[in-house]
């Protein structure tokens, strides 16, 4: 075999560059993904090298189709060679990497792809945007990286223009490694604790939430691009926005500033100058370079001043615009080398320590933004991510009302795709960098290997944690969602990661974000009440919420989220669809061993209150009144105590990448479930509430705008429909506060003793229209739902029709004698199969009808899907399941 040469890699390209995506994704002049025609085969069936299998005359028919991106064991269930791990107890059936070896699941990746060799001076790259966790690169009988390619977290660009064959037929081959560490699933939280040697995930040994991932997802998991240029190529665009002063969503804006630097690089022997311009707004500003051969340089602008900019705004306190940005260079003789576009949200991130609360307070443009947000894992723990994914998680999280989403740091610093979604949606996000409490040493732990000494000095690579910080940094921070970076979950870095992070990469790379140094410091809730600074978990008593002081910016708090039975029989088989049971002697639950693998958490006597259980059907529709009460109690309670105890909360945790019970607002398959919406009515920007302890009416505004001459109307109505008036008055209220009205505790104690009843509160405006609605159904003096189980049958009138291709409206129609039709699910299906569209995206859902009057709930789905083969299927606690044609007229 005859010597090959080697190329170095290049300087890391700023941001994977891609043609198409959703908003916020730079895109490059010419560039598109490797993503299909992947074929691999395991290390140990491939008898020669990396030198020979990427020469295109090799015959790899035989090997097996493989999926990039993705990871190692998801190709292996596609080609259906291991069951599917989130069924049942499957994940048993497929060997565990710590067992097996690392060499298991060692794999070969060879991929074919047409690109011709290129005209003097223009260049062609190789990007690869994320393996795990290193790996050798092949390109037609060349050997790309001079040493092993390592790190997770770190982007890869490799000039391939010399190696491309002459006849346009290349042939690239990936060697791809496990982690380093594999980590034994001992059942601890992240196993022993030592996957967190690696600069990767911490949960594919295994949480309280998750089973094990038996490959820790090896694999090209992230995309591969190939990426025309000529000479000279951008990278690292780094884009500023300043809005300074306070400033409102509505009306003439004075000017904002934007700050724009990007990093050329001159790939070639000879010099090069031209232009390098971008254009914003309809306006163009341009500046002269000039590159030495084989030479980086950095471009910064002038400040550019933008008159009467449509700004950004987290959810519910404005619109989040976004400007079409397009930076490109021109070399001499107007020929274009490279260009980028990029959606920019131009707003203004400031934080100061609120010291009445004894926490940290975020300001965007000026304005206090009162936090309601949600902890995230990652959207699939096999990797198998997707725009769409992205778009439908995060737009579930607009849909809850709430306004941020924190990114746990035993996964990942998020996609591109993932931050364009929540860009688009206005979801402000906390990112925390990779580390834990129970891996890295904070807590003694008999589960794990090595003492809390040695844990407290992960992962073994610093300098690697660094640059793939570095790199992720400059990654996503262009995006206007991104808010605040958190050096870990639970626990600093080592003090040789943590200062150069805080006190040089941050402040050179970017220095307009709030850097907190983990998820519960002082610096960003001070914690005088002891523990760990986050919790509770569970399920609280109501009064919890609403009476108990607890973390000022609580990081983590809460935890159930069963879903309904529909979505349980998705991955539960037949013969273990069987309720847990709770013994209130000895206080235990008994749980099937499928519910138990799945991580079930207790429901216990919080279902009791609702009647005996009489089947796993019954016992997940009971969960959801359960699920509905606990997330509106939870954002209520919070909410009451803005700004004088609270400055935010964040829920643990709001969606699941497994098949988990616990701790989601809609299940891995994309069903939303009860939680969803008590915090979609629990959260809502202008909220009408009731304080369960002490009776108080009272209202949350989480806007700039206040409202006054709105009719307050206070109801109640008994298991029959009958109604009583308590009161109603007119009621104002100022902007992003609370306030109190007054108290019926004394009347609703009376009317509920015996066998609880039904409370309606009401905002209306000056034109009798409703603005805002809340229905509480309240416990006998027992704490029992004791009139629940006495209520009549009501056949409520339903209707749909299509709005349009993309939208159904179903109207909910209650009759002035009949009994309340309460707590319904409505669900969009399949005319023939009777199974759920998902996702679908519901602007309200387990809804109550009052006597006398009508609901409606407007539904969007994916456009393209026949209107014939769609029904709506509704069924609550007193309206019997039905299905109902939708209407085209």
């Amino acid at each position: 075999m005859s010597p090959t040469k080697l190329i170095k890699p290049q300087f890391l390209l700023y941001l994977l560059l891609f043609t198409t995506g959703l908003n916020g994704s730079l895109y490059a002049q010419s560039s598109y993904e490797l993503n299909s025609g992947w074929k691999c085969a395991d290390i140990g069936s491939v008898k020669i090298s990396g030198y020979e299998l990427s020469k295109p005359d090799f015959n790899a028919k035989n090997w097996m189709p493989a999926t990039v991106p993705g990871t190692v064991l998801t190709t292996l269930l596609n080609n259906k060679k291991v069951p599917d791990p989130f069924f049942g107890m499957n994940n048993e059936q497929i060997p565990d990497i710590y067992k097996t070896g690392a060499a298991y699941y060692t794999y070969w990746f060879i991929k074919d792809f047409t690109e011709s060799t290129v005209t003097k001076g223009s260049q062609v790259y190789l990007n690869l945007r994320g393996v795990n966790y290193s790996c050798d690169i092949f390109l037609n009988g060349n050997k790309l990286n001079k040493t092993l390619q390592k790190g997770m977290f770190l982007r890869f660009s490799y000039n391939i223009t010399t190696f491309l064959a002459k006849n346009g037929t290349n042939r690239l081959a990936i060697l791809v490694y496990p982690p380093d560490v594999l980590g034994n699933a001992n059942g601890g939280q992240g196993g022993d604790g030592t996957i967190a040697r690696n600069v990767g995930l911490q949960y594919t040994a295994g949480w309280d939430w998750i089973q094990p991932v038996r490959d820790r997802n090896t694999g090209i998991w992230d995309k591969v691009t190939i990426q025309k240029t000529g000479a000279v190529r951008i990278s690292d665009t780094h884009v500023v926005t300043l809005v300074p002063g306070q400033r409102f969503p509505e009306g003439p804006q004075k000017p904002a500033t934007i700050q724009l630097a990007a990093e050329l690089k001159n790939a070639t022997t000879v010099p090069v100058s031209g232009t390098l311009k971008f254009e914003l707004d309809g306006k163009t500003v341009s500046k002269a370079v000039s590159l030495k051969p084989l030479s980086t340089q950095q471009v910064n602008f002038n400040d550019y001043t933008l008159q009467n900019p449509k700004l950004w705004w987290p959810n519910g306190y404005g619109q989040q615009n976004l400007y079409n940005l397009k930076i490109s260079f021109v070399a001499n003789g107007n020929k274009l080398s490279d260009e980028q576009s990029l959606k920019v949200g131009v707003r203004q991130l400031t934080s100061d320590y609120n010291e009445h609360t004894g926490s940290r307070q975020i300001e965007v443009n000026g304005q206090k933004i009162f936090i309601k947000g949600g902890n995230w894992i990652i959207s699939d723990e096999m990797m198998r991510l997707s725009d769409a994914r992205y778009d439908a998680e995060v737009r579930f999280h607009r849909d809850m009302n709430l306004n941020l989403i924190r990114v746990w740091g035993g996964a990942m610093i998020e996609r591109p795709e993932f931050f364009d979604a929540c860009d688009k949606y206005g979801i402000l996000v906390f990112q925390d960098l990779w580390g834990s409490g129970d891996c890295n040493g904070r807590w003694v732990d008999p589960m794990k290997l090595d003492d809390q000494w040695t844990r407290r000095k992960y992962p073994d690579d610093h300098e690697l944690f660094l640059r793939s910080a570095e790199d992720q940094i400059k990654m996503v921070r262009n995006h206007a969602s991104l808010a605040i970076w958190c050096g870990g979950n639970e626990i600093t870095p080592p003090e040789d990661i943590l200062v150069p992070l805080r006190d040089s990469i941050l402040p050179r790379l970017d220095n307009t974000r709030w850097f907190v140094d983990y998820s519960n410091s002082d610096a960003m809730s001070h914690n005088t009440l002891g523990d760990n600074g986050d919790g509770p978990y569970g399920i609280q008593p109501l009064s919890i919420f609403w009476e108990h002081r607890t973390f000022p910016f609580n990081s983590e708090v809460g935890s159930v989220g069963l879903s309904d039975y529909e979505s349980l029989k998705r991955f539960i088989p037949t013969d273990h669809l069987t309720p847990p049971v709770y013994d209130e002697d000895t206080h235990k639950t008994k749980t099937d061993e499928v519910w138990d693998y799945h991580k079930y958490i207790g429901y216990d006597t919080s279902i009791a209150r609702y009647g005996k259980i009489k089947s796993a059907e019954d016992f997940s529709n009971k969960a959801q009144l359960v699920n509905y009460d606990q997330y509106r109690g939870l954002a209520e309670g919070f909410t009451s105590h803005m700004w004088d105890w609270y400055t935010g909360f964040i829920i643990w945790k709001t969606q699941n990448p497994w098949t988990a019970m616990r701790g989601q607002m809609y299940d891995y398959y994309l069903d939303p479930n009860a939680c969803l919406y008590g915090l979609h009515n629990g959260s809502a920007p202008l909220h009408i509430m009731y304080n369960p302890v002490n009776g108080m009416v009272m209202a949350a505004n989480n806007t700039f705008k206040a409202r006054r001459s709105m009719m307050l109307v206070v109801k109640t109505y008994d298991m029959t429909g009958k109604d009583s008036l308590i009161t109603q008055v007119f009621a104002d209220i100022g902007v992003t506060t609370t306030k109190k009205y007054f108290s019926i505790k004394k009347t609703i104690d009376e009317q509920s003793a015996k066998e609880g009843i039904f409370l309606s509160l009401q905002l209306l405006d000056a034109d009798k229209k409703l603005i805002t609605d809340n229905l509480y159904w309240i416990p006998d003096q027992k704490g029992y739902f004791s009139g629940l189980q006495k209520l009549k049958p009501n056949d409520v009138s339903v209707k749909a029709k299509y709005l349009n291709k993309a939208q159904v409206e179903v109207t909910l129609d209650n009759t002035q004698n009949h009994s309340l039709a309460f707590f319904n699910r409505i669900s969009l299906v399949d005319a023939a199969t009777k199974t759920r569209l998902l996702p679908a995206f519901y602007s309200d859902n387990y809804v109550s009808v009052l006597p006398g009057n009508q609901k409606k709930v407007i539904i969007d789905f994916k456009p393209g899907i026949a209107q014939k083969d769609l029904q709506v299927e509704i069924s609550g606690w007193n309206v019997s399941k039905k299905y109902l044609p939708v209407d085209n007229n």
